[in-house]
C-alpha cells in the first residue's frame, strides 16, 4: 500500500499481515477516486471524516494532499492501533483516531465535514443506511462530499444528495454532494 501524491507521495505503508475485517481500497481505485476529488474539490484545508478507517489509507492520502483536520473512526483494536502508530510515524497533525462503532459515532456526532469517506466491509448488512444517516445527521457542510465505497450489487441512484458513481471493477464509489449553499 502506498501514498500516491502530495507531501508523503510514494511512501509505502505496510499494514498488518492479518486483517480479517479489513479490505483496503486498491491503489487503482484509490488513484481514480483521488483524480475525481482533486478535479472537483480543494483538498488543502479540508475537514474530513473517514468511516470504517481500516488501514487509514484514504486519510493518509488526504493528509498528504493538505487536508488539515482529519478524523478516522475504526472499531477494530488492531487496525485502530495501526492507524495511530502510522499517523505518528508520518508526523500527521490534527489527526484524530476514534475507536468506536461507526453508526454509534454518527448518531452522536455534532460536527460537519467538507469530505466524508466510508469504505465499509462489503458484507455490512446496514450499508444502505450510511447515506441516509449522513443526511439525517447533517454531517456534510454546504457543498461537502460523501463518498461511499461498495460493490456493484448496491445502487444509490435516487438517494438524497446522490450525484454520480464511478466503477472500478468490483469497487464502486457513489458520490453524494450537499448542494445547499451558505
Amino acid at each position: 500500500m502506498r501514498i500516491i501524491s502530495g507531501e508523503h507521495g510514494g511512501r509505502r505503508i505496510n499494514p498488518p499481515a492479518k486483517m480479517p475485517y479489513t479490505r483496503p481500497t486498491t491503489d487503482v481505485a484509490k488513484e481514480g477516486l483521488f483524480n475525481i476529488i482533486q478535479n472537483n474539490l480543494e483538498i488543502e484545508g479540508m475537514k474530513t471524516l473517514d468511516l470504517f478507517g481500516g488501514t487509514g489509507s484514504i486519510s493518509y492520502e488526504l493528509a498528504s494532499r493538505g487536508a488539515t483536520d482529519l478524523t478516522i473512526v475504526e472499531k477494530d483494536t488492531a487496525m485502530f492501533e495501526f492507524i495511530r502508530k502510522t499517523s505518528t510515524d508520518l508526523k500527521l497533525e490534527n489527526f484524530k483516531v476514534i475507536k468506536m462503532e461507526v453508526f454509534k459515532f454518527m448518531e452522536n456526532c455534532a460536527e460537519q465535514f467538507d469530505f466524508i469517506f466510508a469504505g465499509p466491509p462489503y458484507a455490512l448488512n446496514t450499508i444502505d443506511e450510511l447515506p441516509k444517516k449522513v443526511v439525517e445527521k447533517q454531517l456534510l457542510k454546504p457543498n461537502g462530499w460523501f463518498v461511499l465505497e461498495h460493490t456493484p450489487r448496491n445502487n444509490y441512484e435516487g438517494y438524497p444528495l446522490f450525484v454520480t458513481s464511478r466503477n472500478y471493477g468490483t469497487t464502486i464509489f457513489s458520490i453524494f454532494v450537499n448542494k445547499q449553499t451558505t
